[in-house]
């Protein structure tokens, strides 16, 4: 190894050019020549180590492979792989002639003075060989300067009211260091609160801070702001909206002259051809004539323009008709949203090669037809047609089983809250959303579902992280025929699920709340929640008054389960990422379980990585049956998991991770033994109750693997490939659970798992 980076590292230095020495970088060493606590000390060497310019070659293990490939793609005949590898990976040599120590001096003492420590000292030197060198800097820092009192120079001039308003705010405060980017930031705060308030041709270069040293001999100062000399009047003086004129059918390019206005609500809306109704669209512009201009306020109803789906552009335009104050101070301005539409109508067909978790792979096709206005009012027709069909490729014993599928899904999204008013909604108005679907699925040698849904319901956000999703209506009915004998047979042994199979008629309410940061891509500290609630059989028993309605028994219970995520990040695309779920669903009323598609399970790509779906639990539980279909006996009406991820970046779109998953599902309720029930399926039931139900020994339980992945990430579109490897296996008996990853479990020790996106 000694010997093969010897070679790399002389295979690039005999090819510096005579009279050049690569450069391989510099150091900063910084010395505060003051005992005292200094605040935000270590920021601002972190800062100070930015302006070390130019960056040197890239290096692995002390060797420039980036530098090497591109001298090898010099040469007379280079070859196709030195080319290739030059494409790719090749750097262009950074020399010491291009580095200027003189010029990086002079910006560290500039961010020193920026930064409060005024007459520090920097100096450089050169360490260099005959081939290569690097510059060492040195600088010391004095006690900085740190403000005394903070006040506003102000006259009569109204606007110094507003500006005293928002210093209420200010992140400047007594005994801090001299900053000038705070400063700056300030003027950028106090611009975007006064063009809340009006001030429509403030700018924030109207203001300027001066610190005055007079008073003090041991680095104190006095901070004032006041505005320049000369603002102009048009500039210091709130503007008020005279008139508002919207362009519903506006195309880029095309002229504004027209046809009479449609007024409403003292609104011009301006269309030679009815594309949306004015009614409709007025409700989303949360400014009149009349109000003084708010910045915010226009950026709020573009927002909520934008969300309608309906349009690709929206552009909201202010002039000012008259820049005198009137009597009341103010000056004029006109308003005009131009509003340019998507395309109405959408169909798109898609072919698509499907792989599931359970091991079944196969084509499929997928039509969608999209209206994007149907109404005149913003509203979205969207119908999916798909069918599928899959075989299992894997499956011991059970291989080349067959499934086909298929459904259909109608979905009318309503830009409004129907039937109520928007009005308390400011950030985002609600959409109704009314959804009706069937769905059919044939497994071969088990099984046929048909199954139907519908529901009405509401989403908004309420801010920019802030999404919920209700659905007062939500109703699904599962109707499960052509069971075969074997099916039958897995029915008869376990009465838990047949109870979850028999109760297919499901009507409640659910209800979902996300609080979501990573919509900021500067937080380095971003978290996710995301909690859903799903009530189910409340009303139809109070309706009913019995276990049954339309003949139909129908299921009742409560579920909830909360995923919280915490994202550290630092450097470039470099994640650490921990997550915790937990879920519990109870029955209640006519249901002693879950109906079988609200259970829970664990295991699979988007769980704990290290053991098959559905493998895992409940407790320390697991099925006798083959792998095809062993998956209907293990899950549970409680599930806890815990995840850790680390993310980096290898080349381009390709990413790596590893990770680290624990977790299991346990069962909290009992299934009903009726009478005749076969002695198979008591044994069954009693060894399922005491294998799977939760305890005080629930760590011990838990299912616990690690591994790593590669990732293919293109703008988001994610292919997944993760190898994992158990540590703990629940289900073998105590003192034998544990395990070394990657070397022991046989034919269980590594698994597999390809999916689409990320797993969280």
């Amino acid at each position: 190894m000694m010997a093969l980076l010897f070679s790399f590292s002389c295979s690039v230095e005999k090819y510096i050019p005579e009279g050049e020495v690569l450069y391989t970088g510099a150091e900063l060493e910084t010395n505060l020549l003051t005992e005292e606590k200094v605040q935000d000390i270590k920021k601002v060497k972190a800062e100070l180590q930015t302006l070390l310019q130019p960056q040197p070659n890239s290096s692995v293990l002390g060797m420039r492979l980036g530098l090497y490939y591109h001298y090898k793609a010099q040469r007379e005949k280079p070859g196709f792989l030195n080319k290739w590898l030059n494409k790719k990976f090749g750097e262009e040599p950074v020399y010491l002639s291009q580095a200027n120590p003189e010029r990086v001096e002079e910006l560290i003492l500039n961010r020193l003075d920026n930064k409060g420590f005024f007459y520090s000292r920097v100096s450089s030197e050169v360490d260099s060989s005959a081939k290569k060198a690097a510059i060492r800097y040195s600088a010391e820092l004095p006690r900085p300067y740190t403000m005394q009192t903070f006040q506003l120079e102000k006259d009569s001039l109204p606007i110094y009211s507003a500006i005293e308003d928002a210093l209420t705010d200010s992140q400047i405060q007594n005994g801090q260091r001299f900053d000038l980017s705070l400063m700056k930031f300030e003027r950028e705060r106090i611009d975007n609160e006064l063009k809340k308030k009006g001030y429509y041709n403030f700018n924030p270069d109207f203001l300027i801070f001066e610190a005055d040293t007079n008073r003090y001999d041991n680095r104190k100062f006095d901070l004032f702001l006041r505005l320049k000399s000369q603002v102009p009047e048009r500039s210091i003086i709130p503007y008020e909206i005279d008139s508002i004129t919207v362009y519903p059918n506006y195309t880029l390019g095309d002229s504004v002259e027209v046809t009479s206005p449609k007024m409403v609500n003292g609104l011009a809306f301006v269309q030679n051809e009815e594309y949306f109704k004015p009614e409709q669209l007025e409700p989303y512009i949360l400014f009149e004539k009349g109000q003084p201009y708010n910045a915010y306020t226009a950026q709020l109803t573009s927002n909520r323009l934008s969300n309608i789906g309906s349009y690709k552009f929206v552009n909201i335009q202010f002039t000012e008709t008259d820049t005198t104050a009137n009597k009341d101070g103010a000056g004029s301005l006109h308003s005009e949203i131009f509003l340019s539409p998507l395309t109405k109508r959408s169909i798109r067909a898609e072919l698509q090669a499907v792989t599931k978790s359970n091991g079944f792979a196969g084509p499929g096709i997928s039509v969608a037809y999209s209206n994007r206005n149907l109404f005149k009012g913003g509203e979205t027709l969207s119908i999916i047609g798909n069918f599928q069909y899959a075989t299992q490729i894997s499956g011991g014993d059970n291989q080349n089983l067959s499934s086909i599928g298929g459904g259909l899904k109608t979905d009318l999204t309503i830009p409004r809250l129907v039937p109520f008013s928007p009005s308390r909604f400011k950030y985002a108005v609600p959409k109704t959303k009314i959804s009706l679907g069937g769905d059919f699925l044939n497994r071969s040698k088990l099984y046929s579902l048909t199954s139907f849904n519908t529901s009405f319901g509401y989403t908004w956000n309420a801010n920019r992280y802030v999404f919920h999703a209700l659905n007062p209506i939500s109703v699904n009915y599962v109707n499960l025929t052509n069971t075969t004998e074997e099916f039958e047979a897995i029915l008869d042994k376990n009465p838990f699920l047949r109870r979850s199979f028999e109760q297919q008629f499901i009507a409640g309410l659910t209800y979902t709340f996300t609080y979501n940061e990573l919509v900021d891509e500067d937080k380095s500290n971003p978290i996710f929640v995301s909690t859903n609630i799903d009530l189910a059989g409340n009303l139809l028993s109070l309706v009913s008054g019995n276990e049954t309605i339309f003949g139909l028994e129908f299921a009742q219970y409560a579920k909830a389960d909360v995923d919280f995520r915490y994202y550290f990040r630092w450097a470039k695309e470099r994640t650490l990422i921990a997550r915790l779920y937990g879920g519990w669903g109870v029955p209640y009323g006519n249901s002693t379980t879950l109906p079988f598609v609200k259970q829970f399970f664990s295991g699979g790509p988007y769980s704990v990585r290290a053991f098959k779906i559905r493998s895992l639990g409940p407790g320390t539980f697991t099925s006798t049956d083959d792998s095809t279909t062993s998956f209907f006996d293990q899950s549970g009406n409680l599930s806890l998991e815990a995840n850790l991820e680390y993310r980096f970046p290898i080349w381009s779109y390709l990413k790596g991770a590893f990770f680290a998953d624990a977790g299991n599902v346990w069962l909290t309720t009992e299934a009903e033994l009726l009478d005749g029930e076969s002695e198979e399926a008591i044994a069954f039931n009693e060894r399922l109750q005491t294998e799977g139900k939760f305890g005080k020994d629930w760590t011990k339980e838990l299912g616990v693997g690690v591994g790593f992945g590669l990732r293919v990430d293109i703008q988001s579109f994610v292919i997944r490939l993760d190898l994992a490897s158990p540590v703990r296996v629940p289900y073998l008996p105590e003192g034998e659970r544990s395990r070394i990853p990657f070397f022991e479990g046989g034919d269980d020790n590594l698994i597999f798992n390809f999916a689409i996106g990320y797993p969280f």
